[in-house]
């Protein structure tokens, strides 16, 4: 069976994401592990409290918490009664990429799906900011899912690469399970500006012509400044359904969580986001 890590607030888009899950998992079966993190600060206050009354505070909140995650199964049960899913619910007081990670090792988790909010007014941002630290710091493949983004058919997946970090067929194995799994069709977006080095571009071709073998080829050429619209415009007009990059070390997606920032702001993914992880991280 499939291990999937649920994190969530039970927020509108963390729910949001949930449903995806389930809707995406159809017909496969799978362990969903919903996990809700609590701060110690949650349950202690600055002043130093009794230790009964701490006591009963802490088990108040992970109470309630454990009761959100079950009525969140006990709507899944209800609403999937033939799907083959598995439902476990984590409540745990720890750091937040922390807890996340122990459970990857763990349960063997194989993906972690999670929300994230939209940008709205001035607090433009690519993702959440639990979103950006478990991209960046946990060790199993993310699927991120925007606000508001409804389940529909991954049958145009687009792997975005700048070229920088050569690829191995094992680090890319969540995408290739995508693929597999939903017949899609595969385009591969050679994205250059002032950082590309067409060696690397070259091998890289040669790598998915090997490994992915029904892989179209596409090429953007642009400035640093303007490469995130680039993209963006190529997203809309080709109505592709899944993005897939590789965080690893000079990746474009490092760059666009360092480098970019400004212009990171105004760069607006609503289709499903899966970052892969270097195995040599």
């Amino acid at each position: 069976m499939k291990n999937i890590l649920l994190p969530t607030d039970f927020s509108k888009n963390s729910m949001n994401a949930i449903r995806f899950s389930m809707d995406l998992m159809r017909g496969e079966a799978c362990r969903f592990y919903f996990l809700n993190v609590q701060k110690a600060s949650s349950f202690i206050s600055d002043d130093m409290m009794v230790v009964s009354s701490s006591a009963t505070i802490y088990k108040t909140i992970i109470n309630a918490a454990k009761k959100s995650i079950d009525n969140i199964i006990s709507a899944i049960n209800t609403d999937y009664p033939c799907e083959n899913f598995e439902c476990y619910s984590i409540v745990d007081y720890d750091n937040f990429i922390d807890a996340i990670n122990q459970i990857i090792i763990r349960e063997h988790i194989d993906l972690i799906i999670m929300g994230t909010k939209g940008a709205t007014g001035l607090t433009k941002t690519l993702f959440g900011s639990n979103t950006v630290r478990v991209i960046q710091r946990c060790t199993a493949p993310v699927l991120v899912i925007p606000d508001n983004c409804k389940y529909t058919n991954l049958n145009k997946i687009v792997f975005t690469t700048n070229n920088l970090p050569l690829l191995s067929h094992n680090e890319l194995e969540p995408l290739k399970e995508f693929i597999d799994n939903y017949n899609a069709k595969l385009k591969i977006l050679h994205v250059a500006d002032e950082h590309h080095l067409a060696q690397n571009q070259t091998t890289n071709k040669v790598f998915f012509e090997t490994h992915f073998v029904n892989a179209m080829h596409d090429f953007v050429d642009s400035n640093s400044q303007d490469i995130f619209h680039a993209i963006q415009d190529y997203l809309k007009n080709n109505d592709i359904k899944l993005l897939a990059m590789m965080s690893k070390k000079h990746s474009f997606i490092e760059r666009l969580f360092t480098e970019h920032l400004v212009e990171t702001l105004a760069f607006q993914i609503d289709i499903p986001f899966l970052v892969m992880h270097s195995h040599s991280l």
